[in-house]
């Protein structure tokens, strides 16, 4: 026996092994540990063996590589030294030297290496016949690209739990009609998309043959079910194949540790200032294909089970109780059709990072064959460029809805999604959203109008309680003191603001009662060039009237023009081409050219005579000139 034992520690940085040294010596964790800790000795009398023990610390910051290898070659035992919360690194067991003996060690390594799963592979080779050179540094390779311990436990012989739940999204994104089977056209989808090439006819059939050959219910209509599809990939490892499920995870967006890249995620997306984000026309294909794919019952809305199906493919439920108080629904509470793009487009315009990460997990940029989701995404040209050139090509505008407390915001927001006062009563309290958004129409274009309610915090509006393309201005015409917070709100930020603003009289089926405010509601309109206060109510039997939200759309549009058409005020040139079109002479003629069109035939007296022509003449004038000065007085500079 050696009068003493020297001990090396090494390891990479950062595992602790200083630490270890440190805690021996002083029976208490360091809370300042040094690169390196100097060389100790363990007495003889402490030890059970009577024998001295020199413990050396190895640094790789202070060290180099053959301080290293004397320590190593003067050592009785060495201690390698790992993180148990590291990654582990695959190990390969290289048997060399085989040229020597005429038996092969396998059947001793194979017992160990099936014991210990951090080892991927075993192999015999030999440098002088040159046997399995390159067979040991392509499973070295192998085992660094494609490793084993993510996806399969040999002691169980099954595939782990991650790797089956990450081949399950990936079935449920390729099963692109969501009945629960591969079909050859998805499978040939799939094929082409993860190894750039279709199977044969004949190869698919063979496929499947294997998985019928070994269980009942892997396939189904001459498709591949899910139980088939993961068997598939269990059999690939079983085989040695890990490639061909390693391609098929990485195509999917997973990293070794089976999640999904953060560059995969989240790609690039830059959003200049004063710009703002929507879908584009292929987005809303693809996410239409979602919808139909899980709207079996084909009642274009979306029941609870539907919602949960679809996002099955998530790791986490996106959407709360709340996004149904956000959107359309129908009589039963389930998100419409355009319920469903409505919020996807509000996702994307107020937070389009969680819009690209649900995409992602939706398989967008897979499906469409794109280079990522922020294909998906059009970022809108600056503001003020829509300003100077008076115009935009906008789809999405924000309104802001601000007002004193019990003004009826809320309820503002709820009527533009169909609801009325009655409806909007059995909406719990924990449930209610500071958001709605819906779809109108603007000179035949279908636009998204997104309403948000601004909490009545005169002090502290932020500026995103300011940003938007027409701002809402709520009192109650039956509070005395709710028009002056309006009134207050307005001169404080958007006087000299070129954001348009309308001013709601809300809760008009209600008496009216004075305002205590200097001026009335009309006249501090007229004073600051507003639109007249529009009355407004949701306590109706039917659906509230819509009206109002085509208006704020239209603010939003045009903000450089000066919209007479809420104007009452019969002087200005809108009210007297509005009187001019009801008038008695214009109504005959309109019912006479009716009577042409409609019945196809006149009286021979009513063609020959010279009066019904120039009645004629003078109606199809009087038409042409109101409509162009309609025009002008619409689409007026200010």
């Amino acid at each position: 026996m050696s009068d003493s034992h020297t001990c090396p520690l090494v390891s990479t940085a950062k595992v602790g092994k200083t630490s270890l040294i440190m805690s021996l010596v002083s029976e208490e964790f360091p809370d300042d540990v040094p690169l390196r800790a100097e060389e100790i000795t363990i007495p003889a009398d402490v030890t059970p063996e009577r024998v001295p023990t020199h413990i050396v610390d190895y640094s790789e910051a202070e060290q180099s590589d053959e301080q290293l290898y004397q320590e190593i070659s003067k050592a009785n035992v060495i201690c390698i030294v790992y993180s148990v919360n590291n990654k582990k690194v695959p190990l390969i067991l290289v048997g060399n030297k085989s040229d020597l003996v005429e038996h092969s060690s396998m059947e001793t390594i194979l017992p160990i290496m099936n014991q210990y799963s951090d080892i991927e592979t075993c192999v015999e080779c030999s440098a002088k016949n040159l046997k399995n050179i390159s067979e040991l540094f392509y499973y070295a390779q192998k085992a660094v690209l494609h490793p084993t311990g993510p996806l399969y436990c040999p002691e169980e012989k099954e595939m782990k739990p991650s790797c089956i739940k990450s081949l399950t999204r990936i079935f449920k994104v390729s099963d692109l009609d969501n009945d629960g089977i591969l079909n050859d056209k998805e499978l040939n989808f799939f094929q082409r998309t993860c190894f750039n090439m279709p199977l044969a006819p004949q190869a698919l059939e063979d496929v499947k043959n294997v998985v019928r050959k070994n269980m009942t219910d892997g396939v189904e209509d001459n498709g591949l079910t899910l139980k088939g599809f993961l068997f598939l990939h269990t059999l690939f490892i079983q085989r040695g194949r890990h490639e061909t499920t390693w391609t098929v995870l990485r195509r999917f967006g997973y990293d070794d540790d089976l999640e999904l890249h953060q560059e995969y995620l989240f790609p690039l997306l830059k959003i200049p200032a004063d710009c703002t984000t929507e879908l584009n026309h292929n987005a809303y294909l693809f996410l239409q294909s979602v919808f139909d794919k899980h709207d079996k019952d084909r009642d274009c809305a979306l029941s609870p089970e539907e919602v949960k199906d679809l996002f099955k493919v998530f790791p986490y439920m996106p959407w709360g109780p709340d996004v149904n108080n956000t959107v359309c629904t129908n009589d039963q509470g389930w998100i419409t059709y355009q319920g469903y793009l409505s919020q996807w487009t509000l996702t994307t315009y107020l937070d389009v990072q969680r819009c690209l990460e649900y995409l992602g997990y939706l398989g967008y940029s897979i499906i469409c064959e794109q280079e990522s989701q922020a294909a998906a995404i059009t970022v809108t040209r600056n503001k003020r460029i829509d300003l100077q050139k008076k115009q935009t090509q906008r789809s999405v505008f924000r309104c802001n809805i601000l007002g004193a407390r019990g003004s009826g915001k809320t309820s503002f927001l709820q009527a533009f999604l169909g609801r009325n006062l009655l409806k909007q009563r059995k909406i719990r309290e924990d449930h209610k959203s500071f958001y709605s958004i819906n779809t109108t129409y603007v000179y035949g274009q279908e636009k998204y109008l997104l309403l948000h309610e601004v909490m009545p915090d005169f002090d502290f509006l932020s500026e995103e309680d300011l940003a938007c393309d027409v701002v809402c201005l709520v009192y109650d015409v039956n509070n005395p003191r709710s028009f002056e917070y309006c009134a207050k709100v307005y001169k404080q930020y958007f006087m000299d603001s070129k954001t348009p603003c309308m001013m709601i009289a809300s809760k008009s089926d209600l008496h009216e009662a004075r305002q205590h405010y200097s001026l009335t509601p009309l006249d501090f309109c007229r004073k600051n060039k507003l639109h007249p206060p529009q009355p407004w109510t949701c306590n109706t039997v039917d659906a509230p009237n819509k009206d109002l939200y085509t208006k704020l759309t239209t603010m939003a549009m045009y903000p450089h023009a000066k919209l007479r058409c809420m104007c009452t005020c019969n002087r200005c040139t809108f009210c007297i081409c509005q009187n001019i079109l009801r008038s008695q002479l214009l109504t005959n003629i309109k019912a006479k050219f009716y009577s042409v069109v409609l019945n196809r035939h006149m009286a021979q007296a009513d063609l020959k005579s010279s009066t019904f022509w120039l009645r004629a003449s003078v109606g199809a004038t009087v038409f042409a000139v109101l409509g162009f000065a309609m025009y002008r007085a619409i689409l007026k500079q200010r």
